[in-house]
C-alpha cells in the first residue's frame, strides 16, 4: 500500500484503534480525491486493486466521515475524498435474544462495529429492481447494506403488526421496541 499518500498513511499511524477517533472534530484545510473505491459487494480497492489487509481497511473505516453524498477519509491534517458505489458497510452478521416485541436484534458490520437495529440504528427497505434491500444505519449518516445471509434470517423473524405511519398490518420485525416494516400483510399472500 506504500503508493497509498504518504501524508495520509503517516497521519493513519498516529490514530489510535481503540474506539472510533474524533473525526468530527478535524477539519483540516488540505483536501483532495484519491483512488480508493468501495464497492457496492463492500470489497476496497485502491488503484482498482483490492486492499487485503483487513486490518488497514478497519483502520480506513474508522476514519470515514459522510459530508452530504460525499465520503472522505480523515485525519487531523488531510482529508482524501473517496468513492463508494452503494454504502461503506456490510451487516454480516446478526443476533437475535426474545421474540415477538421483546425481540432483541444486534448486527455486526464487515469492520466488526456491533449495534443494536433500535431507534438510533433504524432499518430501512429499498427497492433496487424486483427486489427489496434492508440498509441499516450504522454511525454518523452512513448506512450498512444487509447481507443476504441476514436479510434470510430477518425474513424468518417476520411478525404482523400495524405500520407505525398508516396503521395498515405488515410484516416486519421488531427490536428494542421499534417495529420495522417489510411489506404489507396482505401482499405476502
Amino acid at each position: 500500500m506504500q503508493d497509498l499518500p504518504y501524508s495520509l498513511m503517516s497521519e493513519l499511524d498516529k490514530v489510535k484503534t481503540d474506539g472510533l477517533p474524533p473525526v468530527h472534530l478535524w477539519h483540516p484545510e488540505n483536501e483532495k480525491d484519491i483512488d480508493l473505491v468501495i464497492t457496492a459487494e463492500g470489497s476496497w480497492l485502491y488503484g482498482g486493486t483490492p486492499i487485503k489487509r483487513p486490518r488497514l481497511v478497519r483502520l480506513f473505516s474508522s476514519v470515514l466521515r459522510r459530508e452530504g453524498d460525499n465520503y472522505f477519509l480523515v485525519t487531523p491534517v488531510e482529508k482524501c475524498r473517496i468513492t463508494v458505489e452503494d454504502v461503506p458497510f456490510q451487516v454480516v452478521l446478526m443476533d437475535e435474544a426474545g421474540d415477538g416485541t421483546g425481540r432483541q436484534l444486534t448486527m455486526t458490520t464487515d469492520m466488526g462495529e456491533v449495534f443494536p437495529l433500535d431507534n438510533e440504528h433504524p432499518m430501512r427497505m429499498t427497492q433496487q429492481g424486483d427486489q427489496w434491500v434492508p440498509y441499516v444505519l450504522v454511525r454518523d449518516g452512513m448506512e450498512a447494506r444487509v447481507s443476504r445471509n441476514v436479510y434470510y434470517q430477518l425474513a424468518e423473524s417476520l411478525d404482523e403488526a400495524p405500520h407505525p405511519e398508516t396503521g395498515e398490518k405488515w410484516l416486519g420485525v421488531w427490536s428494542h421496541d421499534v417495529f420495522t416494516p417489510f411489506m404489507l400483510a396482505d401482499a405476502a399472500g
